[in-house]
């Protein structure tokens, strides 16, 4: 009763949380890996990464002058373009089940709404590191037998992409985080908004057009501080391995801004779901 009449929801019983959470768990991990949509857009996340950081590897050619690009970031390129349908996905494990109304199920079964919240943000933090994970590693992978073709050479100073090197290692590393922050940047903006469609746009709006607005902003200074600030000109800070001076913030500083984003998110659609009817 107290679901329908918009009372704030509690745990049956004193030390219920392991209980509630481990039930929610195993829930929402049955509806991710039953969901059509969630193998599809998983594979189609992993293809843009691929394809699209293929043909940028392609498309640039490094002359005998040598062109002072970042080989990582470039083969890198496509989690700009995959990250989206991650959002997609995020968004979807929540406002899903409120176009289907599946949500009060849900929260009849496990009444602890920050339980049912924490095992959706565990379960797509799992699939997304394992999705993130294969897509930046084929893309370096192809990258490596791409761009020495292109003129990145260890004649031009470029060596062969390895995870051995540092720099790529946490280029790769924090890829893969920062595709994770970008899923639970979106499930904490579709907790808090519910509609699909009003969520993926917050979400994307929030990833592509602080850049847009950077290159309307003259002044150097603000166009500094809004790198800074940016979701995703600060968190990709983490896939760049040379000229790191030069960037407006460090690679880890940057995915920390992100993180924060998602982080922001989470609280405010966690704070929503408890004050409010399912």
């Amino acid at each position: 009763m107290s679901l329908l009449s918009g009372a704030r929801p509690t745990s049956t019983a004193d030390g219920a949380w392991p209980e509630d959470f481990g039930r929610a768990l195993r829930a929402e991990w049955t509806k991710l890996r039953t969901a059509g949509e969630t193998g599809r857009l998983l594979l189609l996340s992993l293809a843009l990464t691929v394809a699209v950081g293929c043909g940028a590897a392609k498309a640039v050619k490094c002359p005998d002058a040598g062109c002072g690009l970042d080989a990582v970031k470039l083969a890198l390129t496509g989690v700009t373009v995959g990250q989206a349908v991650i959002a997609v996905l995020a968004v979807l494990t929540v406002s899903g089940e409120y176009g289907t109304g599946m949500i009060r199920t849900t929260l009849m079964a496990v009444p602890n709404r920050i339980a049912v919240l924490a095992a959706k943000a565990t379960i797509l933090t799992a699939v997304v590191l394992v999705s993130g994970t294969a897509a930046v590693l084929t893309s370096l992978l192809a990258g490596r037998y791409m761009l020495p073709g292109n003129g990145f050479t260890e004649a031009h100073g470029y060596a062969p992409l390895t995870l051995a090197d540092g720099p790529t290692l946490r280029a790769a590393v924090g890829s893969v985080f920062y595709l994770v922050l970008i899923a639970l940047l979106g499930l904490g903006v579709a907790t808090a908004v519910r509609d699909a469609a009003s969520a993926v746009g917050i979400v994307l709006g929030l990833l592509y057009l602080f850049p847009v607005v950077m290159r309307v902003v003259s002044d150097p200074e603000w166009q500094r501080h809004l790198q800074q600030i940016s979701p995703i000109t600060a968190g990709l800070a983490i896939q760049s391995t040379v000229h790191l001076h030069d960037l407006p913030i460090g690679p880890w500083a940057g995915l920390g801004v992100l993180a924060m984003w998602a982080a922001v998110a989470l609280l405010v659609g966690s704070l929503l779901l408890r004050r409010r009817d399912a």
